[in-house]
Parts: structure tokens; sequence; C-alpha cells
């Protein structure tokens, strides 16, 4: 497990990641990880001959490395939300991608996203759908390249935030200290990386003075927790209250948010770099087609409110590690965990 001590900070550089309080909900919520909206033309490019083509009938000589029945290409994703939801939503995404490559494509959702990083890195997986920090761990081990960021609401970033109930008298960042606290993983980026260098910053050491750490499962499991009192506060990305609306009409009135972060990278497509360059190029491209289909955009959405995907190189994610540097947060200190 992530030891929390392994975060020594640089107060002065910290404030760059210092959220932007919130007194209340805002009257539209920005971008979230998982609201869906209708792509819009920033997000995917019109159709091309290239990506409209039939699928591949049979995988090529160089392909055969992975993708056979004996040697399926195993595709891991990060558990942000239950398990087995995940596992359903990226099957059907699996299984389309399999039909367009003619490659042998299964999916598995690993029990942590450190899990999700030691399968790729392990030689278990292939491929992976991994967070921000995940990735950002996976690449300084040498287990995965960035091929593709994911798109929501025309941006390939999103925002964090930190909320609690409405009558937990708990205003501000300062307040955490003596409360509980919910998270979705301990290596989830919007959900405990950037709030625990936060909490830092605004002088509450997470190590110490929460009364309890819960890993609550995913971010709609964090909202549920607070929202049920299992919790004071949490951190999950914004706004992921929509995710159990339906389930509890008044949750935007019975939790806020008291903070809000700045921008992060989206979370990503990434690959383990033994992997044939022809078959990456092949399941990128029909990814990238799967954003033009309206029946396999719903498959995106459903996973994990994608809304598109653009191609982005290793340096997409460059700024992110620089503000880590920054806050004294080494990545090399998670390498081998």
């Amino acid at each position: 497990m992530l030891q929390n001590k392994k975060f020594i900070l640089l107060v002065g550089v910290l404030m760059v990641f210092t959220l932007v309080l919130a007194a209340c909900t805002p009257a539209a919520p920005p971008a979230t990880e998982e609201m869906t909206e209708a792509p819009t033309e920033e997000m995917t490019e019109a159709p091309t001959e290239e990506m409209t083509e039939e699928p591949t009938a049979e995988p090529t000589e160089e392909m055969m490395a992975y993708g056979t029945e004996e040697n399926p290409f195993i595709f891991s994703f990060v558990p942000s939300n239950d398990a087995a939801t995940v596992l359903t939503s990226a099957s059907a995404i699996t299984d389309a991608l399999s039909e367009s490559t003619g490659l042998v494509i299964n999916a598995t959702v690993p029990t942590s996203y450190v899990a999700a990083i030691e399968a790729m890195c392990a030689g278990e997986a292939q491929a992976g759908a991994l967070n921000t920090f995940s990735y950002v761990v996976a690449n300084e081990r040498g287990c995965a390249d960035v091929a593709l960021a994911s798109v929501r609401f025309g941006s390939a970033t999103y925002t964090g935030q930190i909320i609690t109930r409405a009558d937990s008298g708990i205003e501000t960042v300062e307040d955490l200290a003596g409360h509980s606290f919910c998270r979705p993983d301990e290596f989830s980026t919007s959900g405990w990386i950037i709030p625990s260098i936060t909490m830092r910053a605004a002088g509450v050491d997470p190590d110490t003075d929460l009364t309890e750490v819960i890993d609550a499962g995913g971010h709609s499991g964090v909202v549920r927790s607070v929202y049920n009192g299992d919790c004071d506060a949490g951190a999950t990305f914004v706004d992921a209250r929509t995710n159990i609306a339906e389930e509890f009409p008044d949750v935007t009135e019975q939790v806020v948010v008291i903070a809000v972060s700045e921008a992060i990278p989206n979370d990503t497509i990434a690959f383990s770099p033994d992997v044939p360059q022809e078959q990456q190029t092949a399941i990128v491209d029909a990814f990238l087609a799967m954003t033009q289909d309206e029946t396999q955009m719903a498959m995106l959405q459903d996973l994990y409110s994608w809304d598109g995907l653009e191609k982005v190189d290793d340096s997409f994610y460059d700024p992110f590690r620089q503000l880590l540097e920054a806050a004294g947060v080494n990545v090399e200190d998670f390498v081998g965990n």
C-alpha cells in the first residue's frame, strides 16, 4: 500500500496546488470524469477514409505476438468505479476492438490502481486505461507509453474536488483536521494524490491529522459514503455527485464542495513498450474510429464518461510531473511499489 509519508512537501511551492475554495455548488457544474454529454466538434474530427475502413480480416504475422486465442492481448482498466460495472463496459469495448482489428483482446479490471500498474509491469497486460498518476508511475518504471488521452466536454484535462456533508461543520481544507476522509484509491489523482498535497499545503497532515482514511471503492463510493455519514469528508473528480443523483436526488444539497483543484491531465490509454508498433497503431485507430460511431461512442461514455480521445505523447504529462516535483513528490519513490 502507498505510504503517504513519502510526500515530503515544499510548502512554499505547494501553493501551486492550493485548491480554489468554493462556498457553494456552482450553478452549472464543470466537466467531470463521469458526466456525459454529446461530443462537440472540438472533441472529435470528422470521419476519415482511414478511420472508416473495413475491419482487418486477419492480423499480420508481426501482430501475432499477441492477440491470438493461445496468447490473447490483455487490456487492463483501472477500477475508478464499481469493478463489476467497469468490467461490463470494458468487455464491450474490447469485443469491439477485437472485431475491428482481428485480434483477440480481453479486458481485465484489477483490484486497485496499483494492481493495474503491476499487471503491465509484470507482462500480464499489454495495454492499460490508466489514471494520470498511475500512468506517470508506470512510465517511470518503463512499463507504459501513452498513446491516447481521454477527452470530456472538449477538454483533455479535468478538476478535482473536496466534499463534505452540509451539516458537518467543515468549511475549509484546514477544518479537515480531526475528521475521517474517504478516497477512491490510494493512487487516485483527483481523489487522493492532489488532495493530500493540498491538505499539507493548508497545514493538515493526512498521516496524522485525519482520524481515519477510508478506501471507498471508486468516486461514486466516496460521494455515497459522505452522503451517508460514513466519513466526514472525501475527494473525487468534479462533479462525481451527479453519479448518484438518481439514487439520492438531494445529493447536491446534502453534500457540498469546499474546494476545487487546478486542472489535471486526463487519464490515458497506454501500451507496454514490447507491444509491436503495428499492433499499437491498429488498436489506436480502432479506438479513434469508435469515437465516430454513435453506438460505440456510448460504450466509451459508459466506461469512464469519455466523450472523445486524442493522440498525445508522454510530454503531455510533463507539466503534471513538474507540479509534483515542485511539491516535493518524487515519482521515483513509487517505483517498485
